[in-house]
């Protein structure tokens, strides 16, 4: 089964599942869904830093400093958040990840909408990232992915999450934030 009739749920405003669709119906439609994400720090605290191929349908090429994903069907945020970032890093044995806030992402335009989960997690294991989802890796030091920031594209939902994420570690955050 491809990823676009993979079943998800979909929620309302305030993360409440409304009913189900087809990832690619979720997509087309516009219609609200929930996404984990997954800070990843190697044993030296620097953080998991990639491109995501050009092959992805949402943010196709875009550095991102998270891996994660859509949430399945009857899948909890917690679940999907080991799930995902087990195979993107391409290990197994990861630790359970920790979650950290929660908020709900807007692209904007109307057209796309999803409550995001966040994590954080610590992996000392060799990782093999997944050839589908990344283009390029490598374990950047905070200051550098910081550098970084103001030259190189990054998704949008990840820059958001890594700006809510330092303002939580600044003291400027709340836990739930509407997008």
């Amino acid at each position: 089964m491809g990823s676009d009739q993979e079943l998800i749920d979909i929620v309302d405003e305030s993360d409440r599942v409304t009913g189900r669709a087809t990832r690619g119906e979720a997509y087309a439609r516009g219609l609200r869904h929930r996404v984990a994400f997954v800070l990843v720090r190697d044993g030296d605290d620097r953080i998991f830093v990639h491109r995501r191929t050009a092959e992805k349908r949402v943010f196709p090429s875009l550095y991102d400093m998270f891996v994660g994903g859509v949430v399945g069907a009857g899948e909890t945020y917690d679940e999907a958040a080991l799930r995902e970032a087990e195979e993107e890093l391409g290990v197994r044995g990861l630790p359970v990840p920790e979650p950290l806030f929660t908020f709900r992402y807007d692209t904007g335009d109307g057209r796309a909408s999803w409550w995001s989960a966040v994590y954080q997690v610590r992996c000392t294991l060799p990782v093999r990232p997944q050839a589908e989802e990344v283009a390029w890796w490598a374990f950047l030091p905070e200051e550098e992915l910081e550098r970084r920031l103001g030259s190189w594209e990054w998704a949008p939902d990840g820059l958001v999450a890594w700006q809510r994420l330092r303002d939580r570690r600044d003291g400027r955050g709340r836990s739930e934030m509407a997008g």
